[in-house]
C-alpha cells in the first residue's frame, strides 16, 4: 500500500469519528471505481464523511442538493438558445466531475433519480440527443433518509444495483459522540481546510495496483456460492445479480489492498458481502413480518457456507 494511501486512512479517521469500518468501505469502493450510497437518519455525519474524503482525494467535486422539485436536467445540464451566438449552446451539469455527493437522493422523485443511470454505469451523459464523455475517475456518492421519513421516495431496483455498496450510518457510542461535540464546539473539526492527500494521476495509480491484487479460484467459487445462495433462500424473495458478484470481487481487491496485502482472503469477502448485497436483495413476505433484518439474513447465509482453505 502506498504511503500516500496510509496518510489518507489516518487524516480521515482524525476527521470522522466512530465511523471506522464505513470510512473504509467507502473508501474501498471508490479505490474499485464504485458508487456508494450511504443511509442513516438526519444528523448522523452522512454529508460530512463524503465531504471529507472528496477534499483528501482532490480532483472536482461538485454537490446537489435532492429535492422534490429537482428537475432532470439540473443534473445532467442543458441545451439553451444563445442570443449572442445566434445558436443552440449546451451547458453542463453539475454531474460533469470527479466526485458527485447526490445529497438526500430520496426526497426526489423516480424521474429525476434516474437522470444518475447512464453517468453511473456507462459514465456518459446525454443532452438533446448528444453524448458527452465524463472523466475516467467518476464516482457518485448519495445519502438518503430512511424509507420511513417523510418526504421519502424509494429508489428503483435498477438504480439500487448501481451502487457497488450501501452502508448503514449509526450513531457513534457515547465517548465518540462526546469527542464529535468537543471538536465542533472547539471550532477545531468539519472545516474545509483540509489538504488533498492524492491526485488524479496518484489515484489512478492506485486503482491499477488494485486490480492486481490476487483472486485465486477457491476465492471465486465461494463468492459465487454466497450470490448464488441469495436466489435458492427461501428468505430472500429476489436473488443478487451477476453485478453484485463482480461488486464483491472488486471491493475485497480494494480492502485487502487496504489492509496491506496483494491478495484476497475468505475474511474479506466476509466483511465486504453485507455492504454490497443489502441492497440487492428483497426478503420474503412472512420474513419481513417475522422482522428478521436483511443484515441477519445475509450473515447467517454467508455463515452456513464453507470457507475455502
Amino acid at each position: 500500500m502506498k504511503p500516500e494511501v496510509a496518510s489518507l486512512m489516518e487524516k480521515y479517521e482524525s476527521r470522522i469519528v466512530g465511523q471506522s469500518t464505513n470510512l473504509k468501505l467507502l473508501l474501498s469502493a471508490i479505490l474499485a471505481g464504485g458508487h456508494v450510497l450511504v443511509e442513516g437518519v438526519p444528523g448522523t455525519g452522512k454529508t460530512q464523511m463524503v465531504k471529507t474524503l472528496s477534499h483528501l482525494l482532490g480532483g472536482d467535486f461538485n454537490r446537489i442538493q435532492f429535492t422534490p422539485d429537482l428537475l432532470p436536467s439540473d443534473i445532467t445540464g442543458s441545451t439553451i438558445y444563445s442570443m449572442k451566438d445566434s445558436g443552440f449552446q449546451t451547458i453542463k451539469g453539475p454531474i460533469f466531475t470527479n466526485i458527485l455527493l447526490a445529497d438526500e437522493i430520496n426526497r426526489t422523485p423516480a424521474k429525476t433519480q434516474a437522470a444518475l443511470l447512464e453517468a453511473m454505469e456507462e459514465k456518459q451523459v446525454t443532452i438533446q440527443g448528444e453524448t458527452y464523455p465524463l472523466s475516467d475517475v467518476f464516482f457518485v456518492v448519495a445519502t438518503q433518509n430512511p424509507i420511513e421519513f417523510e418526504g421519502t421516495y424509494p429508489l428503483p431496483e435498477a438504480q439500487q444495483d448501481r451502487f457497488l455498496f450501501k452502508l448503514d450510518m449509526h450513531f457513534p457510542a457515547f465517548e465518540e459522540e462526546k469527542s464529535v461535540l468537543k471538536q465542533v464546539l472547539e471550532n477545531r473539526s468539519y472545516g474545509n481546510d483540509i489538504d488533498a492527500v492524492l491526485d488524479i494521476e496518484s489515484f489512478l495509480a492506485i486503482r491499477k495496483e488494485i486490480g492486481e491484487v490476487t483472486l485465486n479460484d477457491s476465492i471465486l467459487d465461494y463468492i459465487m456460492q454466497i450470490v448464488r445462495r441469495t436466489r435458492e433462500s427461501e428468505s430472500i424473495r429476489f436473488g443478487a445479480s451477476t453485478r453484485a458478484a463482480i461488486s464483491i470481487g472488486k471491493a475485497s481487491q480494494a480492502w485487502a489492498y487496504l489492509s496491506g496485502r496483494d491478495y484476497v482472503t475468505p475474511d474479506d469477502i466476509k466483511i465486504v458481502s453485507r455492504p454490497a448485497l443489502r441492497h440487492r436483495i428483497q426478503l420474503s413476505p412472512h420474513i419481513e413480518l417475522e422482522g428478521v433484518t436483511i443484515d441477519q439474513i445475509i450473515q447467517d447465509l454467508v455463515g452456513s457456507i464453507t470457507v475455502p482453505r
